[in-house]
């Protein structure tokens, strides 16, 4: 009881205190977090153990967008700095570490698990911020590193970032903007990253793996989707996804995937292994939005950056692809023409054709592409 007390009363306490290293701090009513932390307070927790073992969340909405009922959660301008320590969460609706409403969270060489339904790993939302460095994040339900509705931002360096459940459960979800460094971000049955509406993924130098076992009517399997979902938790706008250096592994499905909202995808450097299917990059309608309104607007920078496989983009979809430096092997709507894409060849890059590919404009010299056999159309005449 007391180690209960103590956890509810952290929001009154002083305004600046650091708690007793190995202290244990536990949860197990409903709407209760193990540490909650607001107002002024500027609190340090070291070599603790946190957890949450049982209560449930008043509804998921109000564990999903205010982080009720998480392990800890930080919130109303408060910080707390938290490292050394061991959070287990395996309540319903129960998020490991939640930063709200401009909380902030310093977290280091923490071990979070998280096994309850309906719960992520880290996350923000609500304009609360969150850096962390070497964390080990496990999740079963929702993404290891996830945000809603109102965003935030997300730093992180080092660490591993495990999600293990099916549909829904990527590595990175994200409403928010969020930064990942030197880390190894896994999805086992999801796609490793989704990015919805207004938002941005940035990663350095990081190890990623997807595994996209999508089953809904419509759904196209992909590595990283960028979408919108129309469902008010990210403003309408532009999804970006940038990574420099590292490796994104696709084991099922196009590597991306880009439908119903603007997007960018930025890529210098980045080792790309595709799944079976050899598909890079789909633009097209799919389950969400107005059907006739809901294809993907993408542009693909590439710099330094080999690249290959299919691309395909469909009527109501637009593509600007641009190398610099770089090389493409494969084809775009090797089937014939269909939505408005332009290819741009800058410094020393070259296109290898896998496949006939049909586009509307080019820019560059078609001496640096390399037929194979195929021919290259652009708004319907062969010009190779």
């Amino acid at each position: 009881m007391k180690k209960r007390l103590f956890a509810i009363l952290l929001a009154c306490c002083l305004t600046s205190c650091a708690l007793a290293e190995g202290t244990i701090y536990t949860a197990t009513q409903n709407d209760q977090s193990a540490i909650d932390v607001s107002g002024t307070q500027n609190m340090t927790i070291t070599g603790a153990t946190i957890q949450k073992t049982g209560g449930n969340a008043s509804s998921a909405d109000a564990a999903s967008f205010r982080g009720v009922n998480s392990a800890v959660r930080v919130y109303d301008h408060a910080t707390l700095n938290l490292s050394d320590s061991v959070i287990e969460s395996s309540a319903q609706n129960a998020t490991g570490v939640f930063a709200y409403d401009h909380g902030t969270i310093h977290i280091s060489d923490c071990q979070i698990t998280v096994t309850g339904g309906g719960a992520g790993g880290v996350q923000v939302a609500g304009g609360g911020t969150l850096y962390g460095s070497n964390l080990t994040v496990t999740s079963a339900s929702k993404a290891a590193i996830r945000s809603d509705r109102g965003g935030g931002t997300m730093v992180l360096d080092g660490g591993i970032y495990t999600s293990t459940g099916k549909n829904g459960c990527p590595a990175i979800y994200s409403t928010a903007d969020i930064t990942v460094k030197n880390a190894v971000c896994v999805s086992e049955q999801s796609r490793a990253v989704i990015i919805e509406g207004k938002n941005t993924v940035t990663l350095e130098n990081c190890v990623l793996e997807g595994n996209d076992q999508s089953s809904k009517e419509g759904s196209i399997r992909a590595n990283v989707l960028l979408y919108q979902s129309a469902s008010g938790d990210a403003s309408n706008g532009t999804s970006v996804f940038t990574m420099t250096g590292g490796e994104m592994t696709c084991h099922s499905g196009a590597m991306f995937y880009c439908t119903n909202t603007d997007s960018i995808i930025n890529l210098n450097n980045a080792q790309l292994n595709l799944s079976d299917t050899g598909a890079l990059l789909i633009v097209s309608s799919g389950r969400w939005g107005k059907d006739g309104r809901n294809g993907g607007d993408c542009t693909l920078n590439a710099e330094n950056q080999t690249l290959e496989g299919t691309i395909t983009v469909d009527s109501i979809s637009t593509l600007k692809l641009s190398l610099t430096d770089s090389c493409l092997t494969g084809s775009i709507n090797e089937t014939g023409s269909a939505g408005k894409v332009s290819v741009s060849l800058y410094g020393e890059s070259t296109w290898t054709l896998t496949g006939d590919s049909y586009i509307t404009s080019f820019e560059g010299d078609l001496a640096k592409v390399i037929t194979d056999g195929y021919h290259l159309y652009v708004n319907g005449k062969a010009v190779l």
